[in-house]
């Protein structure tokens, strides 16, 4: 009990990436929310919530849980980076407490109960499904004294009963109704501002539906997958968004499974668009877009596109090669017709990247690769990740099939594919320095103009690029090479070091020059004459359009804000050619002038850049890019008119 003699409930989350901003712990919120709304839960519980970066160690934890008093309950939200360290944290808690609760719920426990218990028998309860009605009836039974190995009148969980024997009581419905679960946000469940009232986390999450009809079989969306999908009502979203949109949140991500399927897709961002135009904010969007897509959806991005609400559009593809599509169960999904859907959204002028999964089934160096290189013909960005088995996926119950070779990871619980029937091991290890740099270099964005020059004006791949980086920094003398060869050593899964990586070549003077010696040794002398000063100069438009951090080697001290945006300001940059309109002629697959067209530009570069460089997350540093004035025009759906009377220098 804790000083008021309330049941002390303590719900953990930890997020997987090392931001300087907190992840937002929306599993955890929506579990409180639903324990609070409970009259008898609301006066004799106090339910709190610690949410950890991903960085934070064991130790770390266990001294902010258990310093000042040991809570009566101690629930997880598990996934697959913490579940070794909540299995640990659940063991040092039953020697502070041996009577509390420890309580499993998220994807990677859910229905494997008898795993669990095995490797972490301080565990008492796994949660099989949704949790959110579960939860409060546990608290119930605590409340009660009952014991947790005699829970056998509650559905939807896995438990040990007086015998030890694991049982799985009945499967509980799915949530039909879903305005029943109550608001993290609404309620407050969730504290949404830190100690100088700013908006805390990097990026607000949102769930506007839950369920997913496919069944691929590398996924498990939630345990939602081949299921009917479920929708929050319109009144209860926007009036989530209106929360967020008066603390001045730029991007909403959005946890659905295939944003842009239902019709009510299009009125949420309808909603988004006019609290924008009344609050300023939010301004963008990242979702997983529908596989299929439909005319919600075409008119869901033209619509974002006329007012300038900004967007990552994904291909989630995860391979182009028809045995592995057959396997993955996805050979029939309309999402394989990918490329007039990229034509219609480089007409729109509208961004677009793809996600390929190496080590699926079916799949080969030589499909893999030249999957990637048809890709990156259209493509701004390709998401490359390791095949990783997960629990309660078709790839896992019939990994012998699959002649599939896994270990565990290092630092997390993930089994990561070394070998199946089609690659060997060694093969393996050789496509982890490539997956390591095509991460790295490209979705990262450290050059993401220069693929465009390439492939317009050479005959070499971007595969090939990545490849000789590779191979030349194995071989150079340059002293600024080593810290990358270290970082990038295969680790289990073949990512290596990337935040290493990527905040070098974002921050490091000596390691953008040595990119900058990679690319005049060894690319450009490959270049035609004719088209080396135009690619030269795109290559260098790249680097000067890198985000600006407190570390950059060339800070823009100016700042202003743009209609509700702070950004850096560069102004009036000298280019040899018209590069921005160099590059939209090279996307529309058309021929550009190649002789100089001296052009001056003003560029723009969103200020708070050190908060998502080291976060390896591609889909929110493309964000800062530097932007020219007519792209910022764009993203914020201003006129040049009011673009200049909101230009206002700050302080």
């Amino acid at each position: 009990m804790d000083a008021s003699g309330k049941l002390s409930v303590v719900l953990v989350q930890q997020g997987v990436w090392d931001s300087e901003l907190e992840s937002m712990p929306l599993a955890s919120g929506y579990l409180k929310a639903s324990a609070l709304a409970d009259e008898r839960l609301n006066r004799e519980t106090a339910v709190s919530i610690r949410n950890y970066r991903g960085r934070v160690t064991t130790s770390g934890m266990a001294n902010d849980l258990f310093g000042d008093a040991v809570p009566d309950v101690l629930a997880f939200s598990v996934c697959g980076w913490n579940f070794r360290q909540f299995g640990a944290l659940a063991e040092t808690f039953k020697q502070l407490n041996p009577q509390g609760w420890v309580i499993f719920g998220g994807t990677h426990v859910a229905h494997q109960g008898e795993r669990t218990f095995r490797m972490f028998p301080a565990v008492d309860v796994v949660v099989d499904g949704e949790g959110e009605f579960v939860f409060p009836e546990l608290l119930h039974a605590v409340l009660d004294r009952r014991r947790p190995d005699d829970l056998d009148d509650l559905a939807g969980l896995t438990y040990r009963d007086r015998q030890g024997s694991v049982i799985s009581t009945d499967a509980r419905p799915r949530i039909t109704n879903l305005d029943d679960v109550p608001s993290p946000f609404l309620t407050g469940a969730i504290e949404l501002t830190d100690g100088n009232g700013r908006f805390r986390y990097d990026v607000a999450l949102m769930e506007t539906n839950r369920g997913c009809p496919y069944k691929c079989a590398f996924c498990y969306w939630g345990g939602a997958t081949g299921q009917k999908v479920r929708a929050f009502s319109r009144e209860r979203l926007r009036a989530e968004l209106e929360v967020f949109a008066k603390l001045e949140v730029h991007t909403i991500v959005l946890c659905d499974a295939n944003f842009g399927m239902l019709p009510g897709d299009e009125q949420f961002v309808e909603d988004v668009i006019e609290l924008r135009e009344r609050y300023g904010f939010p301004r963008a969007i990242e979702a997983s877009w529908a596989k299929n897509k439909s005319k919600t959806f075409f008119r869901i991005v033209r619509r974002m596109k006329e007012t300038g609400m900004r967007s990552s559009f994904t291909l989630a593809l995860q391979t182009l090669d028809d045995d592995a599509l057959d396997l993955m169960n996805r050979r029939n999904m309309k999402v394989n017709d990918w490329e007039e859907l990229v034509a219609w959204l480089a007409a729109e002028g509208l961004d677009c990247y793809a996600e390929l999964i190496w080590g699926a089934p079916g799949e080969t160096i030589e499909s893999f690769m030249a999957g990637y290189d048809r890709l990156s013909a259209k493509v701004s960005r390709i998401a490359c990740y390791p095949m990783l088995l997960l629990p309660n996926t078709d790839y896992t119950e019939k990994k012998e099939l699959h002649g599939l070779v896994t270990v565990r990871g290092d630092n997390d619980d993930f089994e990561y594919v070394l070998a199946n029937r089609s690659v060997s091991f060694a093969q393996n290890q050789k496509m982890a320095r490539f997956l390591y740099w095509a991460r790295v270099v490209a979705e990262m964005c450290v050059l993401r103009h220069t693929w465009v020059g390439l492939r317009g004006l050479t005959s070499i791949t971007q595969s090939e690029a990545l490849l000789d980086f590779d191979e030349w920094l194995l071989t150079t003398d340059n002293p600024a090479a080593e810290p990358l060869r270290v970082a990038a050593r295969p680790t289990i899964g073949g990512a290596g070091d990337l935040e290493t990586a990527i905040t070098l070549f974002y921050t490091d003077k000596a390691t953008k020059q040595l990119l900058r010696a990679w690319w005049t040794e060894s690319i450009l002398p490959r270049v035609p004459d004719g088209h080396r000063s135009l690619l030269q100069a795109i290559f260098d438009f790249d680097l000067l359009t890198q985000p600006v951090t407190a570390d950059s080697d060339d800070p823009r001290p100016q700042r202003v804000s743009v209609r509700c945006g702070e950004y850096y300001v560069l102004k009036d940059v000298k280019l040899r050619y018209d590069i921005p309109g160099i590059l939209g002629t090279l996307r529309r697959g058309e021929t550009p002038s190649l002789s100089p067209d001296p052009t001056v530009v003003d560029l723009y570069y969103r200020v708070g850049a050190d908060d998502v460089v080291r976060s390896t997350n591609h889909e929110t540093i493309i964000h800062f890019m530097g932007q020219t004035t007519e792209e910022v025009m764009a993203n914020a759906g201003v006129t040049s008119s009011d673009f200049t009377l909101n230009a206002e220098e700050v302080a």
